[in-house]
């Protein structure tokens, strides 16, 4: 077959909002589809993403990565938070349909026999949810979170939130106080049964790969240790790595950090077992 290469197409994803995405094929493709999932404050094309692309096609994979609808970005403007609005309006009940809706897109271009997942940090959290709800092949949870409900503010702080419905996060990186509607927590208290990933991956019949760095001080490792007790499966631990294994933003390297081709590297052997 042709190798197939699309740059910044667009899907649409929860409440009508359509995001860009990036889907790679290669021309000796093994039928295996690798979706990839950011995590919060991420987009596409972060860092060493588009690396990690190029890592997975040039092993036989297909490879996709997308823009979660409400993380910020515009379909004219995929990096950074230019849509603050639709920041402030996104809920985990968005991110885990935005799977399900771009899968769906994904299958009117390519037909994969098998579908496999990686979900970073928040995005690892929205990957156990969403295969709950649609059939997967394997998951690999790279730095992934382990609970969503100890993420929001509690007593005063949480109150003070309900009554003004808005508060102000900062992004270290690019210094915006990103808003966030008090929607984002009354979806997860509505929907809390469908939103508990301890749950979730308990329930999960199908082959699980965890990773974490031993310094990452964003998401602690425990969370990686709690995921792999619950999944049954060895914890997968990076000596040294932070929370984006050795990469930042911009990546300028011709090649992937240290760290991440460690991870790259287990994860493709977790797929092709």
């Amino acid at each position: 077959m042709e190798a197939i290469r699309i740059n910044n197409g667009i899907y649409t994803g929860s409440a009508g909002r359509k995001s860009l995405f990036d889907l790679e094929v290669p021309a000796r493709w093994n039928k295996g589809l690798v979706i990839f999932v950011h995590g919060f404050m991420g987009f596409k094309d972060w860092g060493a993403w588009n690396l990690v692309q190029s890592y997975f096609v040039s092993h036989g994979f297909a490879f996709a990565k997308f823009n979660l609808t409400h993380n910020g970005g515009t379909p004219t403007q995929g990096i950074d938070f230019p849509d603050e609005e639709a920041f402030a309006q996104n809920t985990y009940s968005y991110e885990v349909a935005d799977i399900a809706y771009f899968r769906s897109h994904i299958a009117t271009l390519v037909h994969a026999e098998a579908t496999f997942l990686i979900g970073h940090s928040r995005g690892g959290g929205d990957v156990i949810l969403h295969a709950k709800q649609v059939q997967t092949d394997k998951i690999a949870l790279w730095a992934s979170i382990s609970d969503i409900g100890s993420r929001f503010p509690t007593g005063p702080e949480l109150e003070a939130w309900k009554h003004s419905g808005i508060r102000t996060i900062l992004n270290g990186r690019t210094r915006q106080h990103l808003p966030q509607h008090y929607s984002l927590y009354q979806d997860f208290i509505d929907n809390e049964h469908s939103l508990t990933i301890e749950s979730a991956i308990k329930a999960l019949p199908i082959p699980i790969l965890v990773i974490h760095g031993d310094k990452d001080s964003s998401v602690s490792i425990a969370e990686g240790e709690a995921l792999a007790s619950w999944s049954q499966t060895k914890l997968e631990v990076i000596p040294s790595a932070d929370h984006v294994f050795g990469a930042s933003h911009p990546w300028e390297k011709p090649a992937l950090p240290e760290h991440l081709l460690a991870v790259c590297e287990r994860t493709l052997n977790f797929f092709n077992q």
